[in-house]
């Protein structure tokens, strides 16, 4: 009888967690960690695109006020500025019709590069090009973000990256 005692644990003898579990607990935390991670990072990529068009098609509103009101597209040399900024009008251009035109400077995409403008189109003619360059900020890749082109554009006037 006093053998059987021996084996019972005793009520003061914990049993601890070894090495090798606590391991394999910390590595599923982990994994976990990268899946979400991953995924909170694609969402954002997918922000940033939405409110780089969002910001184009407020860009396209105020260029077309501006247009109404000069008969003309800004010119490059006034740039997209002129939208939000009277110093940057031409200097032959009548400026008792200049209003903001944008309330907020929207000098930069979602990844802090220029804008992308040109007073004539390259694509549609009678119009202008606007464009972000993406998340790469290189202009001609396949990121891009066109506000219009010529073809393979989405319902909204944009053309998808990778397209065209």
């Amino acid at each position: 009888m006093n053998q059987r005692m021996s084996q019972a644990p005793s009520p003061s003898r914990r049993r601890a967690f070894t090495l090798i579990e606590v391991m394999i607990v910390l590595a599923i935390i982990v994994a976990m960690g990268g899946i979400v991670a991953v995924a909170l990072f694609q969402r954002q990529k997918q922000a940033d695109v939405r409110i780089t068009r969002i910001s184009l098609k407020s860009i396209e509103s105020a260029i077309e006020f501006f247009r109404m009101d000069y008969r003309r597209f800004p010119f490059e040399q006034e740039g997209l500025a002129v939208l939000w900024d009277k110093e940057m009008l031409d200097p032959d251009s009548d400026e008792s019709v200049w209003t903001a035109y944008l309330k907020k400077k929207l000098d930069k995409d979602a990844w802090g590069s220029e804008w992308g403008y040109r007073e004539e189109s390259e694509l549609i003619e009678g119009t202008y090009d606007l464009w972000s360059n993406g998340p790469d900020g290189e202009e001609g890749t396949d990121d891009d973000i066109m506000l219009r082109e010529s073809d393979e554009e989405d319902e909204f006037g944009f053309s998808e990256p990778g397209g065209g």
